[in-house]
């Protein structure tokens, strides 16, 4: 890699290098977000197997009151600051609420895709006129860092959709700890948990009929083809899911059909796979309340509040500093 080669390019060879060198293989599902992965995750979100929108967005309708009460508590001011808004549709029901009610605050996505929050930030403008909005395009942790320091109006950090699934759990510990290193006494951060269920609801939300979850997955292949030279045939490749109920996690997987080579410019390596070995792409972990309790206990926070759906499929957990 050369020298001028950018710092999360960089990363991202490195990742790529230090996954499919290990055994087994894995990718970081950090990487699924550019512009096509976030442009079909959309599309996952408005599957019908996919409930865990429908869920969230339910709460979001039917607790609307309630939500906001807390998120406002007794700040003067306000600023919501959103990790991977994506398509943004399910904080709009609280932005529209709050704009209603005449709350001074700001509205901050952060999101890796520079065409995510283009299209966000466009949208919203449309929708509401009013809105002060300052999106952030980078890595979460890289631009919560930036926001540390701020005027002490309160902050309320939301990370929706279970994306916290994604993580292993010292990895997800590790994370709240960091938001907790940024975040003020004041401030609080409000997080979706997809809750355990009938194993057979969870797995056809991440292998559905249509193709689109496979799609997503192999889109990182191909995103590897595009920024590390790489010779990725993305139809000797297939998507596998499975859930583990004793481990309450989902996992996702691209499954190599055939013996086969594939060489990364940019890695100047090549690796090798076997038939039907497969690469790690992405846990998906389903929660108990005993679990997110835990998490909470560990990571420096306590919950303040929880909001759930009729059938407990899902909740956003609402939690402050301590």
């Amino acid at each position: 890699m050369s020298s001028t080669t950018s710092p999360e390019l960089t990363q991202f060879a490195e990742d790529v290098l230090r996954g499919l060198s290990d055994s087994p293989k894995h990718l970081s599902s950090r990487y699924f977000y550019d512009d096509e992965g976030s442009r079909l995750f959309r599309q996952i979100m408005k599957l019908p197997e996919y409930y865990l929108t429908r869920a969230e967005l339910k709460i979001f309708n039917e607790q609307t009151d309630a939500i906001c009460d807390a998120f406002t508590g007794d700040a003067n001011g306000l600023v919501l600051i959103e990790l991977g808004a994506g398509d943004g549709s399910k904080t709009a029901v609280l932005i529209q609420h709050l704009v209603g009610r005449g709350i001074d605050f700001t509205y901050s996505p952060i999101d890796i895709s520079q065409e995510a929050n283009n299209t966000l930030a466009a949208k919203f403008h449309e929708r509401f006129p009013q809105l002060t909005i300052t999106p952030h395009t980078g890595d979460y942790l890289k631009v919560l860092g930036s926001l540390k320091n701020g005027n002490g109006t309160r902050k309320v950090v939301l990370f929706l959709g279970s994306n916290i699934g994604n993580f292993l759990r010292d990895d997800a510990v590790a994370f709240f700890r960091y938001l907790r290193s940024v975040l003020g006494h004041n401030d609080r951060l409000f997080i979706g948990f997809d809750m355990q269920k009938d194993p057979r609801v969870i797995l056809n939300a991440y292998d559905d009929k249509q193709g689109i979850t496979a799609a997503f997955n192999l889109n990182l292949l191909r995103r590897i083809n595009r920024e590390l030279g790489a010779d990725f045939d993305l139809s000797k490749w297939s998507h596998y899911a499975q859930y583990r109920p004793t481990e309450c996690a989902a996992r996702s997987f691209l499954i190599s059909r055939e013996k086969q080579i594939v060489t990364i410019d940019a890695l100047n390596r090549a690796f090798s796979f076997e038939q039907w070995e497969p690469i790690f792409m992405e846990i998906s972990q389903k929660y108990t309340l005993a679990m997110i309790d835990e998490l909470a206990a560990e990571s420096g926070f306590e919950i303040e509040n929880e909001f759930f759906d009729e059938e407990n499929f899902y909740v956003d957990s609402f939690w402050r500093p301590v």
